[in-house]
């Protein structure tokens, strides 16, 4: 589980390890990666922490054997990292995109092709990529998300093809505005940008959702769970997301 010490990461590792699947969370490390996994552990899950930056390619390769090595397998790859920053396209320079590249495509490749042979190997498997609603409908201000989750939907697309002969599934779940610390982060630098207030932000996004509230970073985590379990034996291919009805398409 990528990206898990706060946030929809955590709640997708703790809703997993509820469901008794031994988990291993990596981030980039500090107290709340500590944090999470005593959280896990004191609720009786079976967890270890990995600090790992999902940018460097040598961090992915050893998550993913200490994986292999500690619980002697690996069944299920949740990809998952921090959102890139906001802003219009003219205001955000080539580094900004090579960053964002790593960070939210090219992590996903490295992860996906670590972990496929252990699940080949195991005979089937999960690969469940957290995206973005982005990816349904296009966020103003939030090129980067938009241009590169699409990215990585598309790529969940082609995989889930190709493995499906080895019973691996692959899915992707676009969360809507949910309440994290990136939403209030967004909403602050908007309310920056246009001079008002971040309570003023989040009226005028709520406003939009048909449910009439942000959502919960463990109703979100429900979702994932589900995908990663049997009861979704037959699911792959398909994005779901999770945003309270937000988007228009159909």
């Amino acid at each position: 589980m990528c990206a898990a010490s706060k946030g929809l990461g955590r709640a997708c590792a703790e809703a997993l390890a509820r469901d008794g699947v031994r988990v291993a969370i990596c981030s980039r490390g500090g107290s709340a990666l500590t944090a999470t996994a005593a959280a896990i552990a004191a609720a009786g899950g079976d967890v270890i922490a990995i600090e790992a930056d999902v940018r460097r390619p040598d961090d992915i390769t050893r998550a993913i054997a200490t994986t292999v090595r500690t619980f002697g397998g690996l069944d299920i790859l949740v990809t998952n990292t921090g959102g890139p920053p906001s802003g219009p396209f003219m205001s955000l320079g080539e580094p900004a995109w090579a960053d964002a590249i790593d960070s939210l495509l090219l992590s996903v490749v490295r992860l996906c092709r670590g972990a496929i042979p252990h699940m080949q190997a195991r005979g089937g498997g999960r690969i469940i990529h957290i995206t973005s609603i982005s990816v349904k409908q296009p966020i103003e201000g939030l090129v980067l998300s938009n241009a590169l989750r699409g990215a990585v939907t598309g790529l969940a697309k082609t995989l889930a093809a190709e493995l499906a002969p080895h019973n691996i599934l692959v899915n992707c779940v676009a969360p809507g505005y949910t309440r994290t610390d990136r939403v209030i982060e967004l909403a602050q630098q908007t309310a920056a940008r246009e001079g008002i207030a971040p309570e003023d932000v989040e009226r005028r996004t709520v406003a939009k959702i048909p449910l009439g509230r942000m959502g919960e970073a463990a109703e979100f985590a429900a979702v994932v769970a589900f995908l990663a379990s049997p009861a979704a034996s037959y699911v792959t291919g398909t994005t779901i997301q999770v945003d309270g009805g937000w988007t228009k398409g159909v």
